[in-house]
């Protein structure tokens, strides 16, 4: 819950950003500082939307961003880009190690609208760079029947035990939802 101040400093950095005043894309950036970490993402969304910020705009916050802005952005695409031209932004994040990245960038956008094959290798990303695949939205649909996700769950989980290494608990759940149904 936000302190009195923060929810003052949101509430005037919201009309700013419906207003579309130059300080509202400060305020995007400083939002962590207001309302804290543990609300940042949420109060950065909600500047996002209440700025009905396009696709130029969240391309040059995302590419201007602080990792922290960045995952704002990725956070925010599924309300604010309805076709596939933010791809290039859930791509860029799909290349980065950082964790919080790949899963605000494997949400419902990139569920939607990620090529199959691009998004086989995020899941596979998510299990070696140890992201949970609860995080990738979508993938009880978009695994069910994917025998090629199948193919590379089992060829990463058969490299993983010839090296000696452990093989992740979430692959084998993944490899689960690429079983065949009916329909596939």
């Amino acid at each position: 819950m936000l302190t009195d101040s923060a929810r003052a400093w949101l509430d005037e950095a919201l009309a700013a950003a419906a207003a579309h005043t130059a300080l509202w894309e400060l305020r995007f950036a400083s939002a962590g500082r207001h309302c804290g970490p543990e609300h940042a993402d949420s109060a950065r969304v909600l500047l996002l939307e209440a700025a009905r910020a396009d696709t130029a705009v969240l391309t040059r916050l995302y590419h201007q961003g602080s990792t922290a802005e960045r995952r704002a952005v990725l956070l925010a695409l599924p309300s604010l880009v309805t076709g596939p031209e933010a791809l290039p932004l859930v791509e860029d994040a799909l290349r980065t190690n950082d964790t919080t990245l790949l899963a605000a960038a494997l949400g419902p956008y990139a569920a939607s609208h990620l090529a199959a094959h691009s998004w086989r290798h995020a899941v596979l990303k998510c299990l070696f760079t140890g992201v949970p695949v609860d995080a990738v939205a979508g993938l009880s649909h978009r695994a069910r029947g994917d025998a090629e996700l199948a193919r590379m769950l089992t060829d990463y989980a058969a490299e993983r035990t010839a090296a000696g290494r452990p093989v992740p608990a979430d692959l084998h759940r993944a490899l689960t939802l690429t079983a065949p149904t009916e329909e596939s």
